[in-house]
C-alpha cells in the first residue's frame, strides 16, 4: 500500500535492524486473525522511514507462491489532520500537528474496525503535503493483510482517545533519534514543503518541540525502543 506523497528518505535503516525488526513483527502474528503494530515517536525521529522500510520487508518475507499478496500494510496517522478550514474555524492552524488538532476518535475507530472487519476492504484517508491536506479513502488496507503497521505521534499519550489505542496494538515502538538530527529533517522537510528557512526554523522549533515534549513523554509505555537513524 505506497503512499502517492513519498519524501525522501530521512534515514537509512541498516538492514540487519530491519530484519530483527521484521522477525519480532512476525512473531506478533496470529493465524485467522489481524494484528496493529504501533510505530510512534516525536516529529522528525523516522517513524515513516521504519515504518514503510519494515513494510517492505515484512511482505518480502511473507512471500509464498503468491508473492503479488500483500500480507502487510502501511497505514499512517496523518491522514487525521483536521482540515485547514476546520482548523481556522476553531483558530488552532497555526498549531497544526499538535493532538488537538486531529481527528483522534476517528483514529481509533479506524483501528478497532481494522481488527474485525476481515472479509473486504477497510479504506484509509491519507496526507498529502503538497497541498498539506488529507484526501478522503485514498489508502487501503485489503483483507489479506494480516499485519497493520500504524505510524504517527500521539499512539501512546494517555488522554482520551488516544488512550483506547494502547490496547488495540499487538505492540508498539517507539522511535528515538536525537533531538539535533530531528530538527535538521523538521526543517528540511518544512523548507521542501514552501517555508523560508527562517519559518522553516522557527515552526520546527516552536511547533514540533512543543508537541515533541507530550510524545517524549510516553516513551516508557513502549514495548521496545527503536533508532529512527
Amino acid at each position: 500500500m505506497s503512499h502517492p506523497d513519498q519524501e525522501a528518505a530521512a534515514s537509512v535503516i541498516p538492514v540487519a535492524q530491519l530484519d530483527a525488526l521484521a522477525q519480532r513483527a512476525i512473531g506478533l502474528m496470529r493465524p485467522g486473525q489481524r494484528v496493529i503494530l504501533g510505530i510512534t515517536g516525536s516529529p522528525g525521529a523516522g517513524k515513516t522511514t521504519v515504518a514503510r522500510g519494515l513494510v517492505e520487508r515484512l511482505n518480502q518475507l511473507l512471500a509464498g507462491e503468491q508473492s503479488s499478496i500483500e500480507r502487510a500494510a502501511y497505514l499512517p496517522m496523518d491522514g487525521f489532520h483536521l482540515a485547514n478550514a476546520t482548523l481556522d474555524r476553531l483558530g488552532n492552524h497555526d498549531r497544526k500537528g499538535a493532538i488537538d488538532t486531529f481527528d483522534g476518535w476517528g483514529f481509533v475507530a479506524l483501528l478497532g474496525r481494522l481488527l474485525v472487519e476481515l472479509d473486504h476492504p477497510v479504506y484509509a484517508p491519507s496526507f498529502d503535503r503538497r497541498v498539506d491536506e488529507g484526501i478522503a479513502a485514498e489508502l487501503v488496507v485489503l483483507p489479506e493483510a494480516e499485519i497493520v503497521v500504524v505510524e504517527g505521534n500521539y499512539l501512546l499519550v494517555d488522554q482520551k482517545p488516544w488512550s483506547a489505542i494502547h490496547g488495540l496494538l499487538a505492540e508498539a515502538w517507539y522511535c528515538d533519534t536525537s533531538s539535533d538530527e530531528r530538527l535538521r529533517r523538521l526543517v528540511d522537510r518544512h523548507e521542501r514543503h514552501g517555508r523560508s528557512p527562517e519559518a522553516a526554523q522557527a515552526w520546527a522549533e516552536s511547533v514540533d518541540g512543543v508537541n515533541a515534549l507530550l510524545i517524549e513523554s510516553t516513551r516508557d509505555r513502549a514495548d521496545l525502543v527503536i533508532s529512527g537513524g
